[in-house]
């Protein structure tokens, strides 16, 4: 008999590792005939939000950005996304960049079509516009090495400007790659892992970690990760940039 009381996810003050066998859905006002999974949220000291939605065949999902930013990723199957008239059709890998003002339709999905979203609240920097919405597709985004070594690779989806205010990467290590140095600084990190296990290291506790898992970071909590298996971990990961760290 399967033991319902065991679980991989653990949520604390400051990192959360959350496993799909803990999953409950939610129900989003203008997201319809999907399953909707909020993994990372304000409710647990957050200033992000990350959700997976599984959609049906007629699933579609419909809004307008106002405070929030948002990203959606194709992590698998495929549909067309719709912004303020713009139209794309979405396949695993590609992605669209929503700024804040924008009236949104993701439809037309494959049924079981997941979709990854990060949002985020905009801060507007003096003297810089709010950027463009942006269609883009990860096949095409370089993965230089990351810090001089070639078992780790880092995709940059999002434009390195001052007008963002957060960043979406694709980390990606060969089997036995892992992080240089425990990092610990400002930046605040939410993540799904799209391929591959290891260990990850949060705040001196040590997790595995495996395909569909999702981790919450809060700023300066502790992290270390290697890879570990047959086969690359691979990552897409957030991180706010590009603001002053106080309120001035």
């Amino acid at each position: 008999m399967e033991i319902s009381a065991l679980t991989r996810s653990v949520v604390k003050r400051n990192h959360a590792v959350i496993s799909p066998d803990g999953y409950i859905n939610s129900r989003v006002p203008g997201w319809k005939n999907c399953t909707v999974n909020v993994l990372i949220n304000e409710q647990m000291g957050a200033n992000l939000c990350q959700t997976l939605i599984t959609m049906t065949e007629t699933g579609k999902l419909t809004g307008v950005t106002q405070a929030s930013q948002l990203f959606f990723y194709v992590i698998s199957g495929q549909c067309t996304a719709t912004v303020s008239g713009e139209k794309q059709t979405l396949t695993v890998g590609q992605f669209v960049y929503i700024p804040i003002g924008n009236d949104y339709l993701i439809d037309q999905p494959d049924a079981g079509t997941q979709l990854l979203t990060f949002h985020k609240v905009y801060e507007k920097l003096e003297g810089f516009p709010v950027p463009l919405v942006l269609f883009g597709d990860a096949a095409n985004v370089a993965g230089p090495m990351y810090l001089g070594d070639p078992a780790l690779r880092l995709q940059v989806l999002l434009p390195d400007e001052l007008s963002f205010d957060m960043a979406v990467n694709i980390f990606t290590y060969d089997p036995g790659g892992h992080l240089p140095l425990v990092e610990t600084h400002i930046m605040e990190h939410g993540l799904i892992y799209l391929q591959g296990q290891g260990v990850y290291m949060l705040d001196k506790d040590w997790y595995p970690i495996k395909k569909g898992d999702s981790i919450w970071m809060a700023p300066y909590c502790q992290q270390w990760f290697t890879a570990m298996g047959k086969e690359p971990a691979v990552y897409i990961y957030y991180k706010n940039v590009n603001r002053f760290p106080t309120t001035v």
